[in-house]
């Protein structure tokens, strides 16, 4: 189901969606948007729905290997993981 909500002005109509995460996943997001400087959960789940509308040549592993060298960008650790460690699926 959703439903419309209209803001009036020069922003367009946005619609609520329903999707089921797991708790676990839901942490997770939880625990990620505001360290990343996102203002809500809505607008961190909103881009990544964005990357993967704008970019669909990027795969998964292509994703993994993005985050983790930002993650050591971030975190000033050494890249010194393998390929094979990067897309290593941990879920």
């Amino acid at each position: 189901m959703s439903s419309t909500d209209t803001n009036g002005g020069d922003e367009p109509e946005k619609t609520n969606i329903n999707i089921r995460l797991t708790e676990a996943f839901l942490e997770d997001i939880d625990a990620t948007w505001a360290d990343e400087g996102y203002n809500s959960r809505s607008e961190f789940i909103r881009e990544a729905l964005r990357d993967a509308v704008r970019h669909p040549d990027l795969t998964r592993e292509s994703w993994k290997e993005i985050a983790a060298v930002e993650h050591a960008r971030r975190t000033g650790e050494p890249e010194s993981f393998s390929r094979e460690e990067i897309l290593a699926d941990d879920e």
